[in-house]
């Protein structure tokens, strides 16, 4: 389904409580603004609340994002609220990174050619040398930095030097499979993702829909194949 022209995605999150909902509604509808859609997200384990809105600005497309940012300030601070405004025709830059198994480079890659995915795609990073030729076909550049323990330190800054150089807005590991520093997941929390098998974290490592087969975790039923999880990187969940 094609997007309306001229609406625009605002993202927010802060800590739960009464009223996160109505102080965004409300300051869109005393903005003229139409909400187009909105989904909501209440993490109790964290306590945590997240809101993702997309809407159309009455004055579109000469839309003022600065007067709307600072009409919302005041407000967004008396929930302690963070927020990014963004048009939903934006492209964002994201650098891929992979190992050696393709599926998941190559959906992403599919949707990216086929317009699916309404991003630019300025770097494929991979400790491997074995994609080389699928980034060459899409007109990708492709870097094949090798790591080792010994070396880890040296091919993470190579990394995020790729990455500072193609101003990348988000980085994907679609199976890359190595395990990033604690300095590296620092250094990209909040702008990168995993894309894993949907049994982590409870199974973590190499052929994880054995591993409940094994330990006999009948609770979860058969192994989800067909599914996945995405996973935001931090220090705490560092393995690709």
């Amino acid at each position: 389904m094609a997007k309306p022209k001229g609406t625009y995605y605002l993202t927010a999150h802060c800590p739960g409580s009464l009223g996160t909902v109505d102080v965004v509604t409300r300051y869109l509808h005393e903005q003229g603004c139409y909400v187009v859609e909105m989904q909501t997200f209440d993490d109790v384990l964290s306590g945590h609340f997240f809101i993702r809105v997309e809407f159309r600005p009455p004055e579109a497309p000469h839309f003022d994002e600065t007067a709307f940012n600072q009409g919302l300030q005041p407000r967004a601070r008396q929930f302690d609220m963070q927020w990014e405004l963004t048009a939903t025709d934006n492209r964002p830059n994201v650098v891929i990174m992979v190992s050696r198994l393709d599926h998941c480079l190559n959906d992403l890659l599919y949707r990216y050619r086929t317009g699916q995915l309404a991003i630019e795609i300025p770097a494929i990073i991979s400790n491997h040398p074995d994609l080389q030729r699928l980034a060459d076909w899409h007109h990708i550049p492709y870097y094949h930095l090798p790591v080792s323990d010994e070396t880890r330190a040296e091919q993470e800054a190579q990394v995020l030097s790729i990455i500072n150089e193609c101003e990348a807005d988000l980085v994907v590991l679609a199976r890359y499979m190595q395990v990033l520093s604690p300095e590296l997941c620092a250094t990209l929390t909040g702008k990168a993702i995993n894309i894993h098998h949907s049994l982590l974290p409870g199974f973590k490592g190499e052929q994880p829909y054995h591993q409940p087969i094994i330990k006999a975790s009948s609770w979860w039923g058969p192994p989800p194949i067909t599914s996945i999880t995405i996973w935001m990187k931090d220090p705490s969940s560092p393995r690709a």
